[in-house]
This record gives C-alpha cells, sequence and structure tokens, in this order.
C-alpha cells in the first residue's frame, strides 16, 4: 500500500506551504491599469487631435476613421516598448468558449540588410486569421479560409508578457460573425437606442443607455498532483467517477469561512495581477462546497466586463499553476456537492442615472422605473425558451435543477413589494401615478447595534432571473461559459420589447391619447401578458415544473433540444429586426453548439470506457483475487464449517464485486456500440440529441457501479485519488 501513487500524491499535497506572494508597495489604486493602454495613456503617447477623435469613438460611437490609425498604432507602440513589448497580437473570442491570437513580431525589413521596429495603423486595425480551423457551422468551407479580425477601440489593449493583445471581433471573409463579441456589440447598440427613445418619455436630457454588467465567477482549485492523477479531471475537466465524501458541505462549513492559507496566497496574486490588467475586482470568499470559491468586480460597461471576464478565466488557470493548483472552472466537477455557476447582475443606465434603480423622487420617476421593469419582463417571458438555450451547454446540464442552482425553466422573482405594485397597477381602473417605498429600517433589540436599511425585495436563490435592488441577477449562467452569450440574448429581446412598447405608445399619443395614460395602459396590457414570468416560490420544487408547464413556459430538460429556440420564428425575427444576427448566423452557431455538444459527450463516454477498463476493472478483480486467496486459505487453517463461517464476508464480496464488474464490462459495451450508432447519423442536430437520449445514460449507470465498487475494494488498491482528498487539501 506505501507504494501506491495515489498515496504519495495526497502525502506530497499535504506538505505544500502557501508561494510567498511579492506584493507591490504602491496602494492598489497606483498599479491599476498599470498594463493596459487607459485614457491617461493616450493623451500622453497621442497628439492631442487624436486623442479626441478617439475619445468620440469611445464614448460616443462615432465611427472610426482609419486615417487616424497609424497616429494611434504609433503611440500604442511607443508605450509598448518602453513596457517591454516585442509582440503584438489580435485577441478574439471565437465559438469555442475560450479566446483565440496569433502573435507577430514589432518587425520589418528596413531595406537595408537589417530590421526595424515597426507597427501600423493597418496591422492596428484588421488582421486575416484562418477562419477555416474555427467553429464555423459551416459558414466556411475548409478551403475558403479567409476570415477577419477587426479591432474594437471601445475595449483598451493591454500587455500579457511581452505581448501587446488588441481586442477584436472576428468575421468571416463574407460578413457573418464568427465570434461572441460582434453580436454582443450589436445587442448593445440595439438596446442602447431603443432604450434611449423609451427614456425620451421621462427625460428629456438624456443622450446614452448603456449595459452594466457584474459578473460573479465561481470556481473550484484542486491540487495539482491530485489532478494530474484523475485522467478524467485532465481530459474533461470534471470527476466522471467518486464516492461522496462521508463529510462534505452538509455543514455549512465552508461557505464564507476563513480562506485557507494557500488559496489566500493565491488569490491575492491573482488579484494584483488582475488590477494591473485594470479588471476591478473587490470580492472574494469560500463558497458553499468544500474547495469552492467565488470572485467577483466591480460593474462594468457589459462589452468590457464581457473581455475581462475572459481574460481572468485565463489569468486564474496561469495564477494556479504558480501556486500549485489547478482551477475548474467545469459547472459541476463533483457529484453531490454545488456547482458553480456565473451569476450575471445585469442593468441599465444613463448618462443622468441607473433605470431600474428606485424609488425615484417622482411619481414620473416610479413610472419610468416600472417601464423599465415590465418591459425586462416582456423579454425575458417572451423569450424564455431562447435564454435558456443561451446558458445550456453540456457541462451547464449537470448543474441546472441541483439544489444549489436555478432549476432549468426560466422565471423572474421581484419579490413582495413589486408583485403587489403591478398586481394594483393591473387591476387599478385609472391612470394615475403611485409612489414606491424606499429601503425601510429595522430596528433590531439591541441598544449598541444601529437600524439596518432593509432593500425593497428579499433574494430568493431558486430564481433564475431575480430583481435584486437596481439589477436583474441571471444566476442561470455556468462558470466555464463566455459570458457574452447570455448577454446577447438578453440585450436583443430588451431591444425588441423596447422597440415595441415605444411604437404602441407612440400609437395612442397619435390618436390624442396623454402620455401618461399611454403609457400605463400599455403597461396594463404587458403586466398581463407576462404575468406568467412571474414566480417568488421555491423553484426546486416538482409542483413548480409542472405549473410552469401550465403557464406555458419551457421546461425541457434535453440540451440538444432546448439550443432549438434559437431558431424558433420569434427568434429569428428578434434577432433580425435588432439586427444582431441573421438567419445564416444563427443556424450557423446552433450548428456549433450541436457539434460542441456531441464532441464534450464523446470525449466523456471514451475516458469513462478507459478508465472502467484500465483502472477500476483491473483494480477490483485485483482486491477480488486476495479475498479469493484469503477464503482458500480459510479451508487450509480451519474445519469446513468454521472457514465458510469466517469467509461468508469476503464471499458476499467476491461475488459482488464479479457481478459489478461484470455489469460494467457489459455496460461500457453497450456504450461503445452506442457512440457508434450516433457517429453514424449524419445530421448534427439528430445526433446531438442520440447522445443525449443513448451515451448519456450508460454513463450514469456505469458510474452507479464504479462509486459502489469504491467502497468496497482496499483503499490501498484504489488508484484514483478520492472525493476525500481531492476536496480537503490545502
Amino acid at each position: 500500500m506505501a507504494n501506491n501513487l495515489r498515496f504519495q500524491v495526497v502525502e506530497e499535497a499535504f506538505k505544500k506551504r502557501p508561494v510567498e506572494v511579492k506584493v507591490p508597495s504602491e496602494r492598489p489604486s497606483d498599479y491599476f491599469g498599470k498594463y493596459v493602454f487607459t485614457r491617461q495613456k493616450m493623451y500622453k503617447y497621442l497628439p492631442k487631435d487624436i486623442y479626441d477623435a478617439m475619445i468620440d469613438v469611445m464614448d460616443n460611437g462615432a465611427r472610426l476613421d482609419r486615417s487616424i490609425a497609424d497616429a494611434v498604432a504609433d503611440g500604442m507602440k511607443q508605450w509598448a516598448m518602453e513596457m517591454g513589448v516585442t509582440h503584438y497580437t489580435h485577441w478574439f473570442q471565437p465559438l469555442t468558449e475560450g479566446t483565440a491570437e496569433k502573435h507577430d513580431a514589432f518587425v520589418e525589413h528596413d531595406g537595408k540588410g537589417g530590421m526595424i521596429e515597426k507597427f501600423s495603423g493597418k496591422l492596428l486595425v484588421q488582421q486575416e486569421p484562418d477562419a477555416s480551423s474555427f467553429p464555423n457551422g459551416g459558414i466556411r468551407n475548409t478551403f475558403e479560409a479567409r476570415g477577419y479580425s477587426a479591432w474594437d477601440p471601445t475595449s483598451p489593449v493591454f500587455i500579457i508578457d511581452d505581448t501587446l493583445c488588441i481586442p477584436t471581433i472576428f468575421i468571416a471573409y463574407t460578413g457573418e460573425a464568427l465570434d461572441y463579441k460582434a453580436p454582443l456589440l450589436r445587442a448593445l447598440h440595439a438596446v442602447g437606442n431603443a432604450a434611449k427613445d423609451v427614456c425620451q418619455y421621462f427625460y428629456d436630457d438624456v443622450q446614452k443607455v448603456q449595459v452594466n454588467l457584474g459578473w460573479e465567477q465561481e470556481y473550484f482549485l484542486v491540487d495539482e498532483g491530485l489532478y494530474s492523477a484523475r485522467p478524467d479531471l485532465l481530459m474533461t475537466g470534471r470527476t466522471l467517477m467518486g464516492h461522496e465524501s462521508a463529510k462534505n458541505q452538509q455543514m455549512d462549513d465552508h461557505y464564507f469561512g476563513t480562506i485557507p492559507d494557500r488559496v489566500q496566497a493565491f488569490m491575492k496574486d491573482l488579484e494584483i495581477q488582475a488590477l494591473e490588467l485594470a479588471i476591478p475586482v473587490k470580492t472574494r470568499h469560500n463558497e458553499v462546497a468544500p474547495n469552492q470559491f467565488e470572485l467577483a468586480p466591480i460593474f462594468e460597461e457589459c462589452n468590457l466586463a464581457v473581455d475581462h471576464n475572459m481574460l481572468l478565466m485565463s489569468l486564474m488557470k496561469k495564477v494556479a499553476r504558480n501556486h500549485g493548483f489547478r482551477v475548474l472552472l467545469h459547472e459541476k466537477p463533483f457529484d453531490g456537492i454545488n456547482g458553480s455557476g456565473k451569476h450575471n447582475n445585469w442593468s441599465l443606465s444613463t448618462d443622468t442615472g441607473v433605470l431600474l434603480h428606485a424609488p425615484g423622487t417622482t411619481p414620473e420617476e416610479n413610472l419610468r422605473f416600472i417601464t423599465f421593469i415590465v418591459e425586462t419582463l416582456m423579454a425575458v417571458y417572451r423569450h424564455n425558451g431562447l435564454l435558456k438555450a443561451s446558458i445550456m451547454s453540456a457541462t451547464n446540464a449537470h448543474r441546472l435543477g441541483g439544489n444549489e442552482a436555478p432549476p432549468a425553466i426560466i422565471s423572474s422573482f421581484l419579490g413582495t413589494q413589486l408583485t403587489d405594485l403591478l398586481d394594483h397597477i393591473e387591476k387599478s381602473d385609472n391612470n394615475e401615478l403611485f409612489n414606491l417605498k424606499g429601503k425601510q429600517g429595522m430596528q433590531i433589540d439591541i441598544p449598541q447595534i444601529p437600524d439596518l436599511i432593509v432593500d425593497n425585495t428579499d433574494r430568493n436563490r431558486t430564481s433564475p432571473f431575480a430583481f435584486t435592488g437596481n439589477r436583474f441577477e441571471f444566476r442561470a449562467p455556468g462558470s466555464s461559459v463566455n459570458c457574452a452569450s447570455a448577454m446577447i440574448a438578453l440585450n436583443a429581446a430588451m431591444a425588441e420589447a423596447l422597440t415595441s412598447f415605444r411604437e404602441r405608445v407612440d400609437a395612442k399619443i397619435a390618436k390624442g391619447e396623454n402620455k401618461v395614460a399611454a403609457i400605463l395602459e400599455v403597461l396594463k396590457d404587458d403586466i398581463k401578458t407576462c404575468k406568467p414570468i412571474r414566480f417568488d416560490g421555491n423553484g426546486y420544487s416538482d409542483e413548480w415544473v409542472e405549473e410552469a408547464a401550465r403557464r406555458g413556459l419551457d421546461v425541457e430538460k434535453s440540451c440538444p433540444v432546448i439550443f432549438e429556440h434559437y431558431l424558433d420564428d420569434s427568434s429569428i425575427q428578434m434577432f433580425e429586426s435588432t439586427k444582431v444576427m441573421n438567419r445564416k448566423e444563427l443556424e450557423a452557431r446552433n450548428e456549433v453548439k450541436w457539434e460542441m455538444y456531441v464532441k464534450t459527450v464523446q470525449i466523456e463516454a471514451r475516458v469513462l470506457g478507459d478508465l472502467a477498463m484500465n483502472h477500476i476493472i483491473p483494480v477490483s478483480t485485483h482486491y477480488q483475487s486476495q479475498l479469493i486467496k484469503n477464503v482458500q486459505g480459510m479451508k487450509d487453517v480451519f474445519s469446513e464449517e468454521r472457514a465458510n463461517r469466517l469467509s461468508a464476508r469476503n464471499m458476499k464480496l467476491i461475488e459482488e464485486i464479479a457481478e459489478r464488474t461484470e455489469r460494467i464490462e457489459q455496460m461500457v459495451e453497450e456504450l461503445t456500440e452506442a457512440r457508434k450508432v450516433a457517429n453514424r447519423i449524419q445530421d448534427i442536430h439528430q445526433r446531438a440529441i442520440a447522445y443525449h437520449d443513448t451515451v448519456c445514460p450508460h454513463m450514469e449507470h456505469i458510474r452507479y457501479e464504479i462509486d459502489k465498487l469504491e467502497m468496497i475494494v482496499e483503499d490501498g488498491l484504489w488508484t484514483l485519488p478520492k472525493y476525500r482528498e481531492l476536496l480537503f487539501i490545502r
């Protein structure tokens, strides 16, 4: 047993101490954005007229004039080379849920046999990566490889190591988006314009509406040695087998508990590097499950927030390895305990204030607040299936519906005060304005404790889309995904809802109705229409599933089927009317989603079959052989009657191991055959459904048998690190 590699790895993990982190002597505010071409640096390195032109592009949406690109590139290059940079890259977000980059040096021939450092506006603005090698859903053939990456000047360039990273969109030669950023920018533009138009009913001075996003990134940390000893973690990001630990999260002692020293060192290092890249990280804490943690930033403009989250996930993996950890971003890396999400806190704000903030100081301001609340509910109601599709994946499917995550049914929690108010407006026979209660004081009967200020809504952890005071919290997105997927669908749906609202109100005003009366009439209609999406109860209950189906909400659980909502007539019409994506782009993205689903499950199935046949069965039969020798030895020492009595337990174990290993072998064969049958299906949509319906169930059955074997095979023989080791190493 002492030679078991698993024990050696565990012993090494226990010996590890925190890595010493070099903390900057300055305050965080002094080194914030050190490696980012911020506005302050732009002002220093760009001519005044070029700087002003860039600010106009960034703040007012002015079209970028390529004639200024050379001057901008010169300034960027000067700053970057002073920082030790030698290369540049267009940094983009293909449909892989990750980022992509190709590095080129700042060098050109000088015409005299030497080299010069050069970086032109042409190279800044546009490049040509190979479009055929990224997921494209059939938009580009292998022999049609041309695609373009184009600079997004609204997201600042930054430095990683010796490379200047330039955030860009990525499109096909024929113009279709092959990434997340391009449709996100279109969706943000659409909702900004639609919201500004509606704001004109209430504020004449509103010039701009922007979307704000605050994501909450949950993750697990696992010791690197233990991670490497688990092929399933290494290849799939989750444990495909493993009996739950006797102690996991049931004592509620990890949530908000003292952060372990090694983890604290990792967090400190991560935060320093994140702040240097202008990622405004603010919150860190232990999450519910053992070895699970959370990091959250200050709210930012949505496009920038998405870029920062993608950059942070890459940074987390790098920093974790420096501290002897591997970071797990999979939504459900361990069975039986909480999975990880990435809550998207979404709000709208103008250059004069937050649109979802209440109460206002006047009835008109309260009317504005209710208008944007109701139209958000309309967007979510009309496209609840699409919003579920936007956050669904083969990995997030394991998390949704568990008791730590929202169910796979989109609904919205408002709280008692807002619910009562909407019900009152719906039933009111007049068109009078109304008042809202602000935050109330709560007196605690302890003299030393001051009164608490209570929000006008409680929290509902079971709600996928909950109103939490001045924003909606979209809790359903998974921890590993690009936030842009959910934000594209939500903001496009919101743009459609606000446009419809404006058109109906204008039509009533054109007929001579009073503006306030027209707004209230349309709101009453919409409150009635979207009422099925409002649910303040327990989203985990079986009764809610039945009730949601009666309300007409989408209750489908099959991931490949849920993806079909992208191709609903209502979805296509919404995306095309808001000019976010066209039918061809949507069809291509669904091809990619189905293909990624198939590949994910395929890899998991192959890894599970390999582990079952090459790890689990050999270890189990080896232990079985030891038991058989023990039983035979008993008969040599004791009488037959006593030997049978003493070896009865071992005989049961021998029989159980034989039965379970036999079933595993049979099920692995069935799993392999199910994969072969599914792989022969030409249509990727139907192939994905086949993988869900026929391959996944075999995997669950195999896991059940393996987990039972783990509990009876001698601990010293079991080769794979167990949950109690993976989750409790510090």
